[in-house]
This record gives structure tokens, sequence and C-alpha cells, in this order.
């Protein structure tokens, strides 16, 4: 599991990758979050030499994978995918195939999407409610139980409001996939909107130096715009 394409690309095919010394009907397991195209050139080269790869990128942050009930979506052979099952199920709970190679990076990249721009969603809304001068904590409990609750509102809101941006996903890790969003979107003819806008969000927080802060950190973005800061209400 490695943060971008050429860092597999040189793991797997580089002059002492493992290309070179896996034994012919070896599995590579790459669950890095890269390039679908990247994915199915390091697969296409793998199969040249009878060696078999799944991509099987995960979701779930760090809480996920410390108590191993990630969510993993991968791409290959079906039977090899059964063949390694029991490997995926000891760090997920929820183990998927896509489909063929590269099927598990996509199912990862429209992931990406969802929770990155579900955040962005939320961080507009909290920094209204702040300006608002409402109790942004409150407003929180009265709405997560309705259609606005969400896996990331949960995970993501009591940080925000303790303003502990200590990274379980990285800004700089979330501008990668959202790129990587963006590079295969473009090549298949999909316009996506609202996550070129979040690209640049992305940018902007880095060049503020919060590269290494959790993607929960855009609120950040949206705090600056407009002046205010979202944390828990001081009681007098």
């Amino acid at each position: 599991m490695l943060p971008a394409s050429h860092h597999v690309k040189s793991v797997v095919l580089g002059e002492e990758g493992l290309i070179h010394s896996a034994k012919e009907g070896s599995v590579i397991i790459d669950m890095s979050s890269i390039s679908p195209v990247a994915s199915k050139e390091i697969a296409a080269e793998l199969a040249q030499k009878g060696i078999q790869m799944l991509d099987a990128p995960v979701s779930g942050g760090e809480p996920k994978a410390i108590d191993g009930t990630l969510a993993i979506m991968v791409g290959g052979n079906e039977h090899i995918f059964e063949s390694v099952s029991p490997i995926l199920h000891a760090m997920g709970a929820e183990v998927t195939l896509v489909g063929d190679n590269g099927s598990g990076v996509t199912a990862k990249l429209a992931n990406q999407v969802i929770v990155n721009l579900n955040i962005a969603a939320m961080s507009e809304a909290l920094v209204l409610a702040a300006k608002a001068g409402i109790d942004v904590e409150k407003m929180y409990q009265a709405i997560r139980g309705g259609l606005a609750g969400s896996a990331v509102l949960d995970a993501k809101v009591p940080l925000i409001l303790d303003r502990n941006f200590v990274a379980g996903g990285r800004i700089d890790i979330n501008l990668k996939d959202m790129t990587n969003v963006m590079e295969t979107a473009h090549d298949i003819g999909v316009p996506l909107p609202l996550s070129s806008q979040l690209v640049e969000i992305f940018h902007a927080l880095k060049v503020d130096g919060k590269a290494s802060d959790d993607h929960g950190g855009i609120v950040q973005y949206y705090e600056k715009l407009a002046n205010v800061e979202v944390k828990k209400k001081v009681e007098a």
C-alpha cells in the first residue's frame, strides 16, 4: 500500500522490482489508491511473466485500519480473488470483487469523490451555522438522525469541534486521489465540476501549509473565507 502510481511502478516494475524476483503463479496485491490506467498497465506487464495482480484499495481511514474493519474494493480475476480472500478478510469487514483489473481502484476514485465532496458540503454548512451564531454542536445533534446524517458527518464533526486535524486521511494524499479522479474522468469524457473545484480547494489548503492535516481540515478553507471558526460553544 503505497502513496502514488510512481511508487507502485518502482516497487513492482523497477530495476529491483517484484517482477524480477516473484515466481510464476505468484499473486501481488496492490492496496494503493492509484490511477486505473497505471494499475492496468502494471497488471498487464506482470501477466506476461505469469504473475497475477489484484488492485485492492481500501476505505475507512485509520480507525478501521486499526480494528481490521476496512472496506476493500478489488479488481482482478475471480479465481485469484477467492484464493487470497482470507488475507483480505483479515483486514476488512467488507471485501468486494468489483470486476477485472482496474475496477478496484476505479471504485476507490468514486469513493473519494463521495467522501471528500461530503466533507466539503458539511464544511460549508458548519461555517454557515458558526457565522450565524448558533451552537454548532447542538445543530449537529439535531441533523445527524435525518437525511443529512452520514458516516462522514459522525466521523468528522466531533474532531472539527475539538479543532483536531491530526491526519487519518491527509489533505495531500486526498489531493493526489482527486487529481487521479479528474485525470481519469477527462480520459473517458466525464465532466466533474464539483470535483474540479475541490481539487483547487485542496491546492489552496496545501499552499496554506495544511497539507499534512486531515481532510476534515477542508473546513479551514471555508473558515478563512468567512472569517469564523467552527468550535464548541463555551458555556458562560
